[in-house]
């Protein structure tokens, strides 16, 4: 039997993140240089990455809203968020302005077979690795063409 539910659509629009403190959380990805959202309270902190969002909510509060049991799980999860920055050079520094904001260098700017890159965690723990590839291509807006 054939679904009537339209498709999904390739895309994301927000990235929902847990985290333990929500001011704190906040407070980081602002010395990184990014702008709060106007509509940002204190349990729900947004930033506009331009055409999606980072949005920041307490752990706890995921958990329930998700159903599930915990609000702490263990172990390596898989995921990585990726900056990539236009320099080579950049990544060093990228990674440097995370630290002093807060966040744990995980991996120093590697040299790869494909560019540079290196890794950090944010405070609350999501690893984030930033990178630089010739091979990637931004339009006129900053936004990512992938091909």
């Amino acid at each position: 039997m054939a679904s009537t539910a339209p498709q999904l659509k390739q895309r994301l629009h927000i990235i929902l993140l847990g985290v333990n403190d929500v001011a704190k959380a906040a407070a980081f990805y602002e010395a990184l240089g990014w702008k709060r959202a106007p509509s940002s309270h204190a349990g729900f902190v947004k930033f506009d990455l331009g055409g999606f969002a980072l949005a920041l909510i307490s752990r706890e509060d995921l958990a329930k809203d998700a159903l599930e049991p915990s609000a702490h799980g263990t172990g390596f999860s898989g995921v990585a968020l990726i900056h990539l920055v236009p320099k080579a050079e950049d990544v060093a520094l990228t990674l440097a302005r995370a630290a002093e904001a807060g966040g744990t260098l995980v991996k120093p700017a590697t040299k790869t077979q494909w560019g540079t890159a290196g890794y950090f965690r944010d405070p609350d723990g999501h690893l984030f690795e930033v990178d630089h590839e010739d091979v990637w291509v931004f339009d006129e807006k900053d936004h990512l063409v992938v091909q």
